[in-house]
């Protein structure tokens, strides 16, 4: 008697892709460093593969982003440096400082479409390497003596700096889900802020040790050389992000678009226009010494960034909306007491009331940024689409509009050191500039809630179709 033939296994069904369910890191081609398939909306994707790649591509792009901004934002530790032997007035060096900021926000632009044109591991290798130029060339020029115009054009080389920001943004974009963008973003931008307040420590070492700009200088051009290397080492280029040029220009005709470049002047240009100011304001204003200064310029710059990932959290659970009206209320609040403090003359005041204004200034960064994902993806739900296309319309748009946004608020940071150059060349104080200040944070606050709060729904949110007539801009995605 024969054995029973055992029952036929069950059929496996249709093979699994790796883009659904991958069980090793994402495939690279055969040079390396371009990763082919990556879904991060994917949720057995992300879990089992995309969320080890991307956190380990986000760790180096804030290396990179970290010391881009320190470069950017040099001349803010220079100028203490430059005392009466250099022959610059408090107006020179506003104005230096300016020029940094200015070339810093324009060159945003460019550094966005960049990513998709190199690679964002490729971008960030020749982003890094340039740093060194700015770096150098101060190097050879920084001593008494040299004239007005020269170190003009450092701190206008030293721009390059800024542009990091924007690259490593829509990089990272490109890495993470939409449910994950709040954080990561912040998380992202935070870390590169934190360059700002770092910078500015190792400044006061080289004060407090009596050292001069070339030994600061000195400490970054080999940490550039390793930022560089490690970045060539460890990150990874998205094959499939590519410049889309029709969703560049549907991101500029956009009205969104300009609306939260409107509002990232009030935050993130405040954060660093104020970096560059702050120090300069306590010794034209306060008669504070270089080192005076230096003690207490780091810390607001060092508090915003690092509370700027908490913004993005806040953001992805009550709304970028709700976060950022508020922020701005509390950002009105900080600088009506610091105008109080200016007329007083209250040294104490004045720093606190500004080191406040600084970490509102990184919380409203957080959630303005996470605000832009989710606008667009409103737009598509709006629109009649769905599920992935709804996200792909986001991540597309979203994308696209990222570095004009970026580019723009930055700009922010320009007026706020021309505002403060022109105080004190008109009244002797910086009490005029932050009276406008204040004026613009309530105008913010209108327009968030105008926009983005207020009911009846706006234009975007009264065109959703029937069945998702609830979709509210402030929704938490928004």
């Amino acid at each position: 008697m024969t054995a029973p033939t055992p029952p036929p296994a069950p059929s496996p069904g249709p093979r699994p892709t790796a883009a659904t369910v991958p069980t090793a890191p994402a495939p690279t081609t055969a040079e390396g460093h371009w990763i082919d398939d990556w879904d991060p909306e994917d949720e057995t994707f992300w879990e089992e593969t995309g969320q080890k790649v991307a956190r380990r591509n986000l760790f180096f792009s804030v290396l990179s982003e970290h010391i881009g901004f320190s470069i950017w934002t040099l001349w803010s530790v220079m100028v203490l440096f430059m005392g009466p032997e250099y022959g610059l007035t408090p107006a020179d060096k506003f104005f230096i400082v300016s020029m940094a900021t200015l070339v810093g926000a324009i060159v945003r632009v460019p550094y966005t479409f960049a990513v998709a044109r190199f690679g964002g591991r490729n971008w960030t290798i020749i982003a890094a390497s340039m740093l060194l130029v700015p770096t150098i060339a101060a190097f050879v020029v920084m001593e008494p003596g040299t004239s007005f115009g020269t170190f003009l054009v450092c701190a206008m080389l030293a721009g390059v700096g800024g542009g990091n920001f924007a690259s490593s943004m829509t990089n990272i974009n490109s890495f993470f889900p939409l449910r994950k963008k709040g954080w990561a973003l912040g998380l992202n931008a935070g870390g590169g802020n934190i360059g700002v307040p770092v910078v500015q420590l190792v400044g006061l070492a080289v004060i407090g040790a009596s050292g001069g700009p070339r030994v600061l200088l000195g400490i970054y051009i080999p940490l550039i050389v390793i930022a560089t290397v490690l970045g060539a080492r460890y990150m990874d280029n998205i094959s499939s992000v590519r410049n889309d040029t029709g969703a560049a220009k549907e991101a500029i005709r956009d009205p969104h678009t300009w609306i939260m470049s409107f509002l990232y002047i009030g935050t993130f240009g405040s954060f660093i226009g104020y970096s560059f100011a702050f120090g300069l304001v306590l010794q034209t204003q306060f008669g504070r010494t270089p080192l005076e200064s230096a003690y207490v310029t780091f810390i607001g710059p060092l508090l915003g960034s690092l509370i700027r990932p908490v913004g993005g959290r806040l953001a992805d659970r009550y709304g970028g909306a709700k976060i950022t009206l508020w922020n701005f209320v509390g950002m009105a609040a900080a600088t009506a007491v610091i105008v109080v403090a200016s007329m007083q003359e209250s040294l104490a005041l004045f720093t606190t009331a500004f080191i406040v204004l600084f970490v509102l200034t990184g919380l409203g960064n957080g959630s303005t940024y996470k605000m832009i994902p989710g606008i667009f993806q409103a737009k598509a739900l709006a629109k009649g689409l769905s599920g992935e296309g709804a996200a792909a319309y986001g991540r597309r748009l979203s994308g696209a509009s990222m570095g004009l946004i970026g580019a723009v608020g930055a700009l922010g940071g320009l007026g706020i050191n021309l505002a403060f150059r022109q105080s004190f060349l008109s009244v002797g104080s910086g009490t005029g500039a932050f009276v406008a200040f204040l004026a613009f944070y309530t105008l913010c606050f209108v327009v968030t809630w105008a926009v983005y709060l207020r009911r009846p729904a706006t234009a975007a949110e009264a065109s959703v179709p029937a069945k998702e007539e609830k979709l509210q801009l402030s929704h938490a995605e928004v």
